[in-house]
């Protein structure tokens, strides 16, 4: 076992994992919510108020999105020092989008993959990112 600091390398990269974590606690359970809602029965939604209007599911989606791109904006904003990082961390809503919709469509019977998905996801990632763009400049700079 190798020793860094007179610690063994696992306990560091256990202290790293969890520090990390911590500091993301909100985007995971977004990512946690958006999961267990990915691979729900449709059966689950048939009494949801209003579930009978046209693609409203993607609408939902978008919201979705835009809650879990805003939870990562918000777990990393003293971070986020260029839009660049922005632009990166918005990869893994989008990878996790694609792999939910790809998931669902190969391990569930009753939903099924749709690039519609992936776009109300995406629009809802842009969105949070001009919403976090428009409001930035407004927050002191110790909140950044």
């Amino acid at each position: 076992m190798k020793i860094i600091n007179k610690k063994p390398l696992n306990y560091l990269i256990l202290h790293q994992t969890l520090k990390m974590i911590k500091r993301n606690i909100s985007s995971i359970l977004v990512a946690l919510i958006i999961l267990y809602l990915s691979f729900a029965s449709s059966d689950t939604f048939k009494n949801v108020p209003y579930s009978d209007i046209p693609n409203l599911d993607k609408l939902v989606h978008l919201f979705m999105y835009f809650g879990f791109m805003s939870a990562i904006i918000f777990d990393n904003r003293k971070r986020i020092i260029s839009n660049k990082q922005l632009l990166l961390l918005a990869l893994i809503p989008f990878f996790y989008g694609v792999l939910m919709e790809i998931l669902q469509g190969v391990l569930t019977v009753s939903r099924y993959a749709s690039i519609y998905d992936v776009m109300a996801n995406s629009t809802g990632i842009v969105l949070s990112i001009l919403v976090w763009l428009w409001i930035k400049p407004f927050i002191k700079t110790s909140v950044r």
